[in-house]
């Protein structure tokens, strides 16, 4: 909902007065409904809003509390107002036009740094106390909004953006060699595993679920929250799941309904987002607003070559849905003429840092950008789906029925899991010995595409920086050993880095187009229940996912709801797309290769091998390695050449 910065300085008042003055400049190009500032004798803040919330039109920020000396700058969407009221003893008359920043500060005058664990919500926010001459910051537990900082001295500067605190007097813009080494050597997505490093030497990240004190010239983080020992949910019945699953869930997206603008949201034919349109259209329709889906489509001239059980083009389940929920306007959006080469200098420039999605990147841009063209002050997600509510690994669920010796419930299962995906029972019983027993399976695999993972760095930067060392087993081939599903659950809630990733998307997105991505699926609320289900309500009678598809039989119809026989597969057409460009992509590859910037820090070699590997692109060696490693390189090689 907005851009915000602020700085303490203790080094007097013309120093302070000019590094104000650069931060709030540094953020001018951000698309604000309003500015803001506040200034006190050592401290400022200030804030580019954008008003998404219906208590944000008329919303004073920074706002200053001159009875308690605290001032407030918050980047903040609260989902818990009512409950937040009751706690502070504030009318609902009084709340109607309360924004949530006032809020926020009411809360933390009653609470102080304890304030985090009453909030439910996205939000980063700072508060200054003029008496105490302290800086306390927050981030959200799911990490949907970015904070960043740096700490001079006697000096702290903050923002949602990291560009603005490179702007400050006596600071370079230089690149962090231990984050890139990270983002170089780690297999997955996200970027760093040090949840504090950034892209730039000296600005370091407020990671998600943490507070930040300022005082004496001394940063102190603190960890408020993990999703560790979650007490198991032991209800009744079947039945009664559903029925708490459908009370939270509703309660997840109805909150994230709360604007004065359009209502937009990304719709595939899966059960995540068909889960959130399903719960968000009838709540729309009382308001008397329709929502805006947007689709992604393949381009018209790509041919499918996925197979039979993946689906490139998902328009008849997204049909299916639209038609039986009711109150949608269809947006299939082939964003023809854009590909993930045309995209990397726009994503460089809005992420201020490399970035490993580069197949989805056309089309996650493209839906912020009609969402802008709508006016939607929200888009709704289900990002994160696949590990709340539509979890359910059946295979890995009768692996652990395998090693528990568990036969009669596990044939059981395994053979009405073959009727309802058509998979060969064989199959099903091998792949799942392969999974409870796989150091019985291990075996060099001959023939095959090779994998790509930890040869992007150059093993001399990787001696150099001891990432190596540092990541340990974090470095580990995709697609190798298997993990127990619930372990690897448990690590996606707890491992801030790939929530820092998410939201730094998201919030960089949301400012540049004025869309606040809101996922109920990662609602805190949502989490807690999940990680509360037994595994059982999730598989059962051969039915992966199954809490969500008996829960959602009001909201889907049939056909997407009981589907375990095809899924959607985003986007298969990214390479094809790339095809008329191939000519200055693998020209660039090469000047890679022997450029200077880059040698000893990009595997020059593995990538020049790569290129050699695939002469001519065609669209079904898009899942190829070595081209996921170009892509990955090229993106690296643009971003160092800013420096």
């Amino acid at each position: 909902m907005s851009a915000i910065a602020g700085i303490v300085h203790t080094e007097g008042q013309e120093a302070l007065w000019e590094d104000s003055w650069r931060l709030y400049a540094s953020l001018g190009h951000i698309p604000a409904d309003t500015t803001g500032v506040w200034k006190g004798n050592e401290a400022f803040l200030s804030c580019h809003a954008q008003w998404i919330t219906p208590e944000s039109v008329h919303e004073k920020i920074p706002f200053y509390d001159e009875a308690n000396g605290l001032s407030i700058t918050a980047d903040a969407i609260l989902d818990n107002r009512e409950q937040l009221a009751d706690q502070l003893q504030i009318s609902r008359r009084e709340l109607a036009e309360l924004a949530d920043s006032e809020l926020i500060l009411r809360a933390y005058q009653r609470w102080q740094t304890d304030v985090t664990s009453k909030l439910l919500g996205d939000f980063a926010f700072a508060i200054w106390d003029d008496r105490k001459r302290t800086l306390f910051a927050a981030r959200d537990i799911t990490g949907m909004r970015s904070l960043y900082y740096r700490h001079d001295g006697q000096r702290f500067a903050f923002c949602t953006l990291m560009n603005p605190l490179l702007s400050l007097e006596g600071v370079s813009k230089e690149l962090s060699e231990s984050w890139l080494s990270e983002f170089l050597a780690i297999p997955a997505m996200h970027g760093a595993a040090d949840i504090q490093l950034t892209a730039y030497r000296g600005v370091r990240q407020l990671p998600p679920a943490h507070t930040l004190l300022f005082r004496d010239g001394k940063v102190e983080l603190n960890q408020y929250h993990r999703w560790d020992e979650v007490e198991p949910l032991r209800l009744k019945s079947d039945g009664e799941y559903v029925e708490a699953f459908r009370e939270v869930f509703a309660q997840a997206v109805s909150t994230r309904l709360r604007t004065h603008r359009q209502v937009a949201a990304a719709l595939s034919g899966g059960l995540d987002s068909g889960a959130v349109v399903g719960f968000a259209s009838g709540t729309l329709r009382s308001q008397g607003k329709k929502l805006n889906a947007y689709s992604y489509v393949p381009v018209s001239d790509f041919k499918d070559y996925t197979p039979k059980t993946l689906l490139a083009d998902e328009r008849p389940f997204i049909r299916s849905t639209v038609n039986h929920v009711g109150n949608i306007s269809e947006n299939y959006l082939d964003f023809e003429g854009r590909s993930p080469f045309s995209e990397v200098d726009t994503w460089l420039d809005m992420m201020e840092m490399p970035y490993k999605f580069f197949e989805n990147s056309f089309w996650i841009r493209g839906f912020y950008e009609k969402a802008s063209e709508q006016d939607a002050g929200v888009l709704l997600t289900g990002a994160r789906g696949n590990f709340t509510i539509s979890w359910g690994p059946a295979l890995e669920y009768y692996a652990s029925l395998m090693r528990s010796g568990r036969w009669v419930r596990l044939f059981k299962e395994m053979k009405q899991y073959s009727e309802r995906t058509g998979m060969k029972f064989s199959r099903i019983a091998r792949i799942t010995a392969q999974k409870a027993y796989p150091e019985r399976f291990q075996s060099s695999r001959s023939g095959g595409i090779p994998h790509a993972t930890n040869q992007l760095i150059h093993p001399e930067f990787a001696k150099k920086t001891g990432v190596l060392d540092r990541l340990g087993s974090l470095v580990v081939l995709q697609g190798g050993a298997q993990a127990d599903a619930l372990k690897v659950r448990a690590e996606k809630f707890n491992n801030l880095a790939i929530a820092s990733k998410n939201g730094a998307m998201a919030t960089k997105c949301s400012l540049r187009y004025r869309a606040w991505e809101r996922d109920p699926t990662s609602d805190a609320r949502v989490i807690q229940f999940c990680l509360s289900v037994p595994i059982e309500q999730y598989v059962n009678q051969g039915t992966d996912r199954s809490l969500i598809r008996r829960a959602t039989s009001p909201e889907l119809p049939d056909n997407v709801r009981l589907n375990q026989r095809v899924r959607g597969v985003q986007p298969a057409d990214w390479l094809h797309r790339m095809i008329p460009d191939w000519g200055a992509f693998t020209s660039e590859i090469r000047a890679l290769c022997s450029d200077s910037r880059v040698a000893g820090i990009l595997n020059t070699d593995r990538i020049y091998a790569a290129l050699q590997n695939i002469p001519q692109p065609r669209p079904e060696l898009a899942s190829h390695p070595d081209l996921r490693l170009m892509m990955h390189s090229l993106i690296v090689y643009r971003y160092i050449r800013q420096f």
